[in-house]
């Protein structure tokens, strides 16, 4: 999502009848690939859904599945789909947050044991979990019970960022933290609902991973977020981050204190190279986001957190290093690039994009990552890294190169996607190992 570029426990509802249609297979109304008329009662197809969630309903030809359904069912989550619809249609609405809250739990932490696993379908593949996070949002969306004004889009955060990796931070034993962020796939009109993104794909591989080091034991936290600016407006980045920088520590489950070791954000860039950027920039240049929604001008400050006022922030990882490793099979390069606008016309007239130093008292334009969500997932991360006084924690943003689309416009994958993509993510690895 760079400048050039627009970046298990299970749970059984006994005694349920619903439930037990859902986990015999059958499939629920209202949410495709997982329908059943046992549980029709539950969906009100007439209710709104995301531009998003309309996209559950793409097929790429005549006499096909729909994408996104058939890579649920591949990637082998649609159990997970068809437990938490059962679940939900057996839940009074009193209760219906503590079942969204553990059934996106339960659906992130079974992508992430599926992406260290060997299962059927290939494990480095990211868009199971984000069409099986549609279908989630989805059912609840169109859920046919009367919820009161505001509950029903409440309860939609609550279960997709549990569903993200955002509320399952977990301190596991002494040692520093490495904390990432990769993004949903994204530019999904047309067969290009295929896309899937390796920056979301890494993510994945890396939650829960440890790594031993010179300096001693690192564990990754990893998160998945949303291309949506609607989302980041409502402080999903700062959510996730701030729930490990508080403080600098938080407590490990064997009383031991677990320091925050470096915050990365990763997202897809440009063709054939990664870019560690120089610069994240306070400024969205307005390119439509999943749900097609644009949004230009400064970045929005998130309700109750520091804010403090940055036109550039400036990264502070170990960039030398990064270029230096030999990870491959990709070049890395250090991206110093960034625009400004003229002095006192923030967003007037034509931005100066050079690559020595910002000017004192200029607006951001761009920033070395572009004006878009990987850019502000930066600007974001490192604004509330900096607002809480963790200045000796490094960060700063990793683009990878694009990846691109299986050759067959109908097919929804091929082994030179599924190698290309193997490889990306193998070196997004290695380079936050040498993070």
């Amino acid at each position: 999502m760079g400048s050039g570029l627009r970046s298990v426990v299970v749970v059984v509802v006994v005694g349920s009848a619903l439930a037990g249609v859902a986990l015999a297979g059958m499939a629920l109304a209202g949410v495709p690939g997982v329908a059943s008329g046992a549980a029709a009662s539950c969906s009100d197809g007439r209710l709104p859904v995301t531009v998003e969630e309309q996209r559950l309903d793409d097929v790429l030809a005549p006499g096909q599945p729909a994408a996104g359904p058939e890579l649920v069912r591949l990637g082998g989550l649609d159990d997970e789909v068809a437990r938490f619809v059962g679940r939900l249609c057996s839940t009074a609405p009193g209760r219906a947050e503590q079942v969204v809250a553990s059934g996106g739990r339960e659906l992130w932490r079974a992508a992430v044991e599926r992406a260290r696993g060997a299962p059927a379908w290939d494990a480095y593949d990211d868009r199971p979990l984000y069409w099986a996070r549609l279908q989630l949002t989805r059912a609840v969306r169109q859920w046919a019970v009367p919820l009161p004004a505001g509950e029903r889009a409440r309860l939609v955060r609550r279960l997709d960022g549990a569903a993200r990796g955002i509320e399952d931070v977990r301190w596991r034993g002494a040692g520093r933290r490495v904390v990432v962020t990769g993004f949903d796939p994204f530019q999904l009109h047309g067969t290009s609902v295929r896309r899937s993104n390796p920056a979301g794909a890494a993510a994945l591989r890396l939650d829960g991973r440890v790594i031993d080091t010179p300096a001693g034991r690192v564990v990754v936290e990893a998160a998945v977020l949303p291309v949506l600016w609607g989302a980041f407006d409502e402080g999903i980045v700062e959510r996730f981050y701030g729930a490990v920088l508080g403080g600098g520590t938080r407590e490990g489950a064997d009383g031991e204190r677990g320091r925050v070791g470096a915050l990365v954000t990763i997202s897809q860039g440009r063709p054939g190279r990664f870019d560690v950027e120089r610069w994240a920039a306070r400024w969205r240049g307005g390119a439509p986001d999943n749900d097609d929604v644009g949004a230009d001008g400064p970045v929005p400050d998130a309700a109750g957190w520091p804010q403090p006022a940055l036109e550039f922030i400036e990264t502070s990882l170990p960039v030398g290093r990064m270029v230096d490793a030999g990870t491959g099979p990709y070049p890395v390069n250090y991206n110093r690039s960034f625009c400004e606008w003229p002095v006192g016309t923030p967003g007037v007239g034509t931005p100066n994009c050079r690559t020595d130093e910002p000017t004192p008292g200029a607006a951001a334009a761009v920033g070395s990552g572009g004006d878009y969500l990987s850019n502000e997932s930066m600007y974001r991360a490192n604004r509330l890294r900096l607002g809480l006084g963790a200045t000796t924690v490094p960060g700063g943003h990793l683009h990878t190169p694009v990846l691109g689309q299986p050759v067959d416009p109908v097919a929804l994958t091929d082994p030179g996607f599924e190698a290309e993509r193997r490889r990306i993510v193998d070196q997004v690895v290695a380079l936050v190992a040498v993070v």
